[in-house]
């Protein structure tokens, strides 16, 4: 493992905005859209945090499965990558990642356990089961190895946004400012900006949700307060986009890919 971000993978793998959000063109042949993108890799985003509630894992193995969700899909087609079958797989490849380990056995029991939940609605069709086994969690998981190229490290905003809260005299904000860092999760941050930028982005937002003035704070910093303020708009940005989730946008763009739902 890197000892430190700038020598990792994750850093040498860091895109550009326009590289992290591109329908690959199988699924584009099939009618899907750049926002039928955006919803489904949100909308998964939240399945694997569901999931990861009844697995009782933590939240860093969480951010880690839907970092490998969102960086297989700059590369592979969703048509041919179920997403249903993906989201869980990353969550079981995260999990021994993180040293965190799930038994697949357990994560396969939760996941049809959920079936039946209205947030998992478009899994199924009035006269089908879940498919998924065992066998094939085991088989997406060396897929997804091979789509990351092996590289499984995975440095998150968490450790810098506790520093920089006490830093910049904000522990009080923790709770709010930790909430933003997972939301983040549910775009693509993660995969273009250093985590220590999305760290200061969302105490940013908190700063300006709490009413508290930090100017001179972040003057002090060195770094682009520019790139700190693009992404805290982004930020901003989700919460408004994500209203418009709906179990009928994500049946309509599952069926887009030809998968049931």
């Amino acid at each position: 493992m890197a000892a430190n971000f700038w020598n990792s993978t994750h850093h040498k793998q860091l895109l550009d905005p326009e590289e992290a959000d591109v329908v690959h063109p199988i699924d584009k042949e099939r009618g899907f859209t750049l926002e039928d993108f955006k919803l489904i890799k949100m909308h998964m985003a939240n399945y694997i945090a569901r999931l990861a509630q009844n697995v009782k894992v933590r939240q860093r193995v969480v951010a880690t499965a839907v970092t490998y969700m969102r960086r297989v899909y700059t590369r592979k087609s969703m048509t041919e990558y179920d997403p249903r079958l993906v989201a869980p797989s990353c969550l079981y490849l995260a999990s021994k990642a993180e040293e965190s380990t799930v038994q697949a056995r357990l994560l396969v029991f939760y996941i049809k356990k959920l079936c039946n939940n209205f947030f998992l609605t478009w899994y199924l069709n009035s006269d089908e089961k879940y498919r998924y086994e065992i066998k094939e969690i085991l088989e997406m998981e060396m897929k997804i190895l091979e789509a990351l190229n092996y590289h499984l490290v995975v440095f998150h905003p968490y450790r810098a946004l506790s520093q920089l809260l006490q830093d910049a005299g904000m522990s009080d904000s923790t709770q709010l400012a930790w909430g933003l860092v997972n939301d983040t999760y549910k775009t693509d941050l993660i995969l273009i900006h250093p985590p220590h930028l999305i760290a200061l982005a969302c105490i940013y937002v908190a700063s300006v949700l709490k009413d508290k003035e930090n100017t001179a704070w972040f003057e002090e910093l060195r770094v682009d307060m520019n790139v700190v303020k693009n992404i805290a708009m982004e930020i901003l940005d989700f919460y408004d986009s994500h209203k418009a989730i709906t179990d009928d946008r994500v049946n309509a763009a599952m069926h887009k890919l030809g998968l049931k739902a």
